[in-house]
């Protein structure tokens, strides 16, 4: 090994591995091993993990309601000021939504999210959703998720009470950052549901998307703010460019980068759940069971929003390869 390279791991693995937590430079430092060395950290972020556990973490959504947004996220292929052929439609009825739990849950998920775009939902849509929860909550075995937009306080204790345990609430990315990607609302709106939600006793799901164009500087730095809000779960998506969206022409992030902030992250969040999410099968290709070998324990299993996934059973099948575990 380089030995530069050497030093440094050696002396974040002493840290880690003693509990001291690593500093936004070490973070940042981890960036520049080289590929030829990437493994030693994977290694790494991999003894972390398995203080955890074997257990992957399962999780698939639903895009109960899609398109039509009035946000101007630039990466979203739902949004009103993007010109993309994404295929809209309201919310989906209550009958399509439960289903579509019972079938995952067959599957092997054990908590499924309901998704909606557009800022935030209310009216009989909000109504709608609280009824298809409970009937969930009553027909399966799932843990229950609502990724909704911004929240209120009062929508939050509905939520709370038909029976949803976690919120999910992407920062996206650090805060220097985001005004690069989204004008319409700020980071500081995003924090306040995220605190909204960890005040009403949720479990929180939050972490962001990378690949937008942004440095590692500010991938370490939305890693420390969301260790900041001390939250459960933290996603981590890989931008697919979608013709028509305003990051249409941005460059895939390597392979090697997307394993490298996943290890980093598990460095920063050693006792939290690190979850690979959309843009896995297309941004990793061929290693995608390397996530889990580089210090994620959790995946969004099944389809995304607006990009379709791998069959479930193609997950279930790399986990016990890798000798892991899932949850049910």
């Amino acid at each position: 090994m380089d030995s530069t390279s050497c030093q440094h791991i050696a002396s974040i693995s002493s840290k880690v591995l003693s509990g001291t937590p690593i500093t936004r430079h070490d973070a940042i430092a981890l960036f520049d091993i080289p590929d030829s060395e990437v493994m030693h950290l994977f290694a790494l972020a991999n003894s972390i993990r398995a203080k955890l556990g074997n257990t992957v973490d399962l999780c698939s959504i639903s895009n109960a309601r899609c398109g039509m947004c009035g946000e101007d996220c630039s990466f979203c292929a739902q949004s009103i000021h993007n010109n993309t052929n994404v295929q809209t439609h309201p919310l989906l009825a209550e009958d399509e939504l439960v289903n579509l739990a019972h079938l995952m849950q067959k599957s092997g998920a054990g908590r499924f999210c309901i998704v909606t775009s557009g800022g935030d939902v209310d009216g009989q849509d909000f109504q709608d959703i609280l009824a298809t929860i409970r009937r969930i909550k009553k027909e399966t075995q799932l843990s229950i998720c609502a990724s909704l937009g911004s929240l209120s306080q009062e929508n939050a204790e509905a939520l709370k009470d038909a029976g949803v345990s976690r919120i999910h609430h992407n920062l996206e990315t650090s805060e220097s950052y985001f005004g690069n990607i989204c004008s319409t609302h700020t980071y500081e709106d995003r924090l306040e549901t995220v605190r909204i939600a960890l005040a009403t006793g949720f479990d929180v799901c939050c972490g962001g998307i990378i690949g937008m164009g942004e440095s590692v500087a500010d991938r370490v730095d939305m890693a420390f703010e969301i260790k900041g809000l001390d939250v459960d779960s933290i996603p981590l998506n890989i931008l697919v460019p979608v013709e028509g969206t305003k990051l249409e022409n941005i460059t895939p992030i390597r392979p090697l980068d997307v394993l490298k902030t996943i290890a980093i992250f598990r460095l920063i969040l050693p006792d939290k759940t690190i979850r690979v999410a959309g843009g896995r099968e297309a941004n990793l290709r061929d290693i995608q069971a390397l996530a889990l070998m580089a210090g994620a324990n959790g995946l969004i299993i099944g389809n995304y929003l607006t990009t379709e996934g791998r069959t479930p059973e193609s997950d279930l099948v790399m986990i016990k390869d890798l000798g892991m575990n899932y949850n049910h």
